[in-house]
């Protein structure tokens, strides 16, 4: 179905000039750590080249700097994390949990979240990414460095690239999806559950005649509680009448993804993006306040779509230019049931490749610093298992 313009009150606007308050100084909670160096200096991300006509991707703006990244991505292949087994080399720390993407280690009061290559949808690893991991966690620095204004988050230390110390808490079994427009492919994804006639979503009630990629008349909450092996949606309701948390917790909770998706959306969008839907994690420290955990903004957790192209690709019918695993996801949905097939195909090179890219590209953009790609020739392993032992020495 090719899609008319979105009405007027809901088209994406160019970001004003002033759009962003300045940030606030960082709290002792979120300790500021340095990640990457400055970029060179780049162009306005929404101006348009030449005299008129239709903005080119930002995702084609450098193409050698892209082929660059391609080709080291290439020549990393055989060097991504894709398993680790810090508790086997590094004393004192014993495994908690794997999850999809991160491997969670205790020691004493603390955590060590490795965040590694694993590339993960439909609840289930697709393939290993280079440089993911190292994506990842430093976005995730990035954006707690900048929200400790709206809450505090339980991050202590990053003593590596794909590594961050964090203070131990109790973890709400809830996770706070924030969605900002009608989209996905994944069975929980918005459009999905609205194209089969779904109109009261998690608490939500979204309004007929919307279509795919649409911008929602405003910022919803989509709450998911754990299942086996998927993502289960839930209502608030649910989630306090099932003893999940109290609604108090919950309210305070939901008000702070609700402001933090708010804050995102206008970061992401000063600078050429738009924050589509993440989800948020959180829990509660032994002195009862609730923090912000695991990640925020990352590509993994969260859909960004090109901002200058996202209109008229909306008007024409077509997708949004995504800069997040959406096209992986579509490729493994044309070629195999990710959800019943045993055995998936391999992910070809090429799109890989592409994906590392892609979130190089969106750290790159988002963060205005440079992405340092680190030496291939020390094994990951080996570089995290010293760093971690070093700084837990130190704690």
């Amino acid at each position: 179905m090719s899609p008319s313009a979105p009405p007027a009150a809901l088209r994406l606007a160019s970001p004003p000039k002033a759009l962003l308050p300045a940030l606030p100084p960082s709290s002792s909670r979120s300790p500021r750590l340095s990640m990457s160096t400055p970029s060179r200096p780049r162009a306005t991300p929404l101006a348009a080249a030449g005299g008129g006509g239709a903005a080119p991707s930002l995702l084609a703006a450098d193409p050698a700097h892209r082929d660059s990244v391609i080709l080291a991505a290439r020549g990393a292949m055989t060097n991504c994390l894709g398993e680790t087994h810090l508790d086997l080399v590094v004393p004192g720390l014993r495994l908690a949990a794997k999850g999809k993407v991160r491997d969670v280690y205790e020691s004493g009061e603390h955590l060590v979240l490795v965040t590694t290559d694993r590339q993960s949808a439909f609840d289930r690893v697709l393939a290993s990414i280079p440089f993911k991991g190292q994506v990842l966690n430093e976005t995730s620095l990035w954006w707690f460095n900048r929200t400790s204004h709206i809450t505090p988050n339980a991050v202590v230390s990053c003593p590596d690239k794909n590594v961050t110390i964090a203070k131990r808490c109790s973890v709400f079994p809830v996770e706070f999806v924030v969605r900002g427009f009608v989209t996905g492919s994944t069975d929980t994804s918005l459009w999905t559950v609205y194209n089969k006639g779904v109109r009261n979503y998690c608490g939500n009630v979204i309004p007929d005649g919307m279509v795919k990629n649409q911008k929602l008349p405003a910022n919803i909450l989509t709450p998911t509680t754990k299942a086996a092996d998927h993502d289960v949606p839930i209502t608030p309701d649910e989630i306090v009448k099932s003893g999940l948390m109290s609604k108090e917790d919950f309210d305070e909770a939901r008000s702070k993804a609700l402001g933090l998706f708010e804050y995102g959306q206008q970061v992401a969008l000063e600078n050429g993006v738009i924050l589509v839907d993440t989800k948020y994690e959180f829990g509660k420290t032994a002195d009862g306040t609730i923090v912000l955990i695991d990640e925020i903004h990352t590509p993994d957790s969260s859909r960004y779509w090109i901002a200058n192209s996202y209109e008229e690709r909306f008007k024409s019918g077509l997708e949004p230019e995504n800069v997040d695993k959406e096209f992986l996801r579509l490729w493994f949905k044309n070629n195999c049931n990710p959800y019943e097939d045993k055995v998936l195909p391999e992910a070809p090179e090429e799109l890989v490749s592409e994906l590392a890219w892609r979130y190089i590209f969106l750290f790159e953009t988002i963060t205005n610093t440079k992405f340092e790609i680190p030496e291939t020739q020390e094994p990951i392993h080996e570089r995290i298992s010293r760093n971690v032992a070093q700084a837990l020495r130190n704690l």
